[in-house]
């Protein structure tokens, strides 16, 4: 399986840039890709909401104190994507 490069270009803005990696939820690791399906459409807001979950947060609580952090992630997801939303199997990443 090939991933996409520019879905790696994306996990390095959002995970070492920001530090939006991941945590351990429930005893258990948790990463954003857990959440992404096989196939079907995927938006920068469902994306920006498996950011938070994966971090073990509740991506609809306190959305004053988070707003700016959801802009600049969703922003990275539609400039690294080129577009608002894209089909799932584009999330991949890139295993050469």
């Amino acid at each position: 399986m090939s991933g996409n490069p520019s879905y790696n270009a994306l996990q390095n803005e959002v995970c070492v840039e920001c530090g939006w990696c991941g945590g351990i939820v429930d005893g258990k690791t948790s990463h954003v890709d857990n959440f992404i399906p096989e196939a079907g459409p995927v938006s920068a807001d469902q994306f920006v909401d498996w950011l938070f979950l994966a971090e073990g947060m509740d991506p609809s609580e306190d959305p004053e104190k988070w707003q700016a952090s959801k802009e600049d992630l969703r922003h990275a997801f539609i400039r690294h994507r080129g577009a608002e939303i894209v089909d799932a199997s584009m999330l991949q990443w890139d295993v050469g």
